[in-house]
């Protein structure tokens, strides 16, 4: 049976305190609460818009559309650093979310305003993405296996291409390429 939002904050050694606290802000603001990825999340109208996040060294909120935030105060900051949407405040201590409280829930309002509006996240497209000179070095030398990279899904190319451009030294790169070469050709993503 999945855990209540209780339990899992019951059960959190770490941040316990922070994350009731950061809980009952966001239920201050009427969103609708579950679990979600084993962490409670917030949603309004059936879309999430927060999850509350605990780690080793840090708690956090996190805005699933936070890039369409003002973010005037400048708490935000990009959960990684391929991510395109999602926006998290970090905490290491309650005073930190007592004193941001009521700027927590300005910028959840804001967030249930942009939903309302019909706000959208504008991502990316593979083809505004920079493809490693290697790649494209090996389609310029093989149409077939670049038909077959830009047949498949964004999200998986989009894997790939993270992941063939993770690499320091053009060797790897070209290795990474030729050795996925394969299940590129069968249409299956980086971890398919």
């Amino acid at each position: 049976m999945k855990p209540t939002v209780e339990e899992l904050i019951a059960k959190n050694k770490n941040w316990k305190e922070e994350l009731a606290k950061l809980r009952s802000i966001v239920l201050d603001c009427g969103l609708a609460e579950e679990v979600k990825w084993y962490q409670p999340c917030y949603s309004f109208n059936g879309s999430n818009l927060i999850i509350l996040g605990s780690f080793k060294d840090f708690c956090t909120l996190s805005f699933f559309k936070g890039v369409l935030l003002k973010d005037e105060h400048k708490i935000l900051e990009f959960a990684g650093q391929n991510t395109q949407s999602a926006k998290i405040v970090k905490f290491t201590n309650l005073h930190q979310i007592i004193g941001l409280e009521s700027i927590l829930k300005d910028y959840i309002k804001e967030m249930i305003a942009l939903e309302k509006s019909g706000a959208k996240v504008t991502f990316k497209t593979i083809e505004e993405q920079k493809l490693p000179e290697e790649l494209e070095e090996i389609f310029s030398q093989d149409k077939d296996f670049e038909k077959a990279f830009k047949s498949l899904t964004p999200g998986r190319q989009r894997a790939y291409l993270l992941h063939f451009s993770s690499a320091k030294q053009s060797r790897t790169r070209i290795s990474r390429i030729e050795k996925l070469k394969p299940k590129i050709f069968e249409g299956k993503g980086l971890n398919d």
